[in-house]
């Protein structure tokens, strides 16, 4: 951020939310939101949003044999493929 946070306006913060959650940070100490209360509330409503996504899709382990079956199929077209 190039300017003061805690002197930033609501368009600004809300301009650059979307890259400071994508990078990993932590949104929730950002200095403008101790003086923003409605940014404050965006924040929470994005968070349960983004619960309630993964919630719908859960993350699951591929099989242990997936990446022999990957490396067996590609075997397979680049011999079907030199073949023609």
């Amino acid at each position: 951020m190039t300017q003061n946070a805690t002197k930033m306006s609501c368009a600004e913060f809300q301009a650059q939310l979307s890259d400071l959650i994508s990078s990993g940070a932590t949104v929730a100490n950002d200095p403008h939101l101790t003086t923003c209360g409605n940014c404050r509330a965006l924040l929470r409503d994005l968070e349960t949003i983004a619960e309630a996504a993964r919630q719908l899709f859960p993350i699951e382990e591929p099989p242990d044999a997936l990446w022999q079956q990957i490396e067996t199929a590609i075997g397979q077209d680049k011999t079907t493929s030199q073949r023609r």
